[in-house]
């Protein structure tokens, strides 16, 4: 975990970002390369993708330098904006691979309790971005934390400090989070 000078070196960072300063969000985002990198090989490895680490990284700032104005505002803000934006990439991915002609197969993201849990459900990739849409109307925060924990690759007690919530409080919101995907792929 970065300490307070990093955190707050970023936040001005993304300060200077927000108020034009071009070259201010690569800067924040090279302060946490690699945290990034942590976070997307956990999650590459989760799903047993063939993405590279590196590009899943450049891609998700790609998409978050291309954007529209960077909302973000701290360290824990840029790492979940940095999680959707992987989550984007890799659907992007599953959903070129799922359109080629030579029907290029889409790799299954595993959904459990925890690493290595027993109780387990596969859902592909689109599948499982369509139920988070879903859930995200139903509990915003409750999908946030799937987003983080699956495409951002956090644990739980970094998940909570990020949100500002306590571990209790994301423990509830995870169990509720998972009972409704769950329940959902049964449907």
């Amino acid at each position: 975990m970065p300490s307070a000078p990093d955190s707050l070196e970023v936040t001005v960072l993304l300060a200077r970002a927000r108020a034009g300063d071009g070259a201010a969000l690569g800067a924040a985002y090279s302060a946490l390369y690699d945290e990034l990198k942590r976070a997307a090989r956990q999650q590459l490895r989760r799903m047993q993708d063939a993405f590279q680490t590196t590009a899943l990284v450049h891609e998700a700032y790609m998409k978050l330098a291309g954007g529209a104005q960077l909302a973000a505002v701290d360290r824990n803000h840029l790492l979940a904006l940095s999680a959707r934006a992987m989550r984007q990439v890799l659907v992007d991915d599953a959903r070129a691979r799922k359109a080629d002609k030579r029907g290029g197969g889409q790799q299954e993201l595993t959904l459990g309790a925890a690493p290595g849990s027993d109780s387990t459900a596969v859902v592909e990739v689109l599948a499982l971005d369509e139920l988070l849409s879903a859930l995200h109307r139903l509990d915003e925060r409750a999908a946030q934390i799937v987003e983080l924990r699956y495409f951002g690759g956090y644990s739980e007690t970094e998940i909570a400090d990020m949100l500002g919530i306590s571990d209790r409080t994301l423990r509830r919101d995870w169990r509720k989070a998972r009972a409704f995907l769950l329940a959902e792929m049964q449907a």
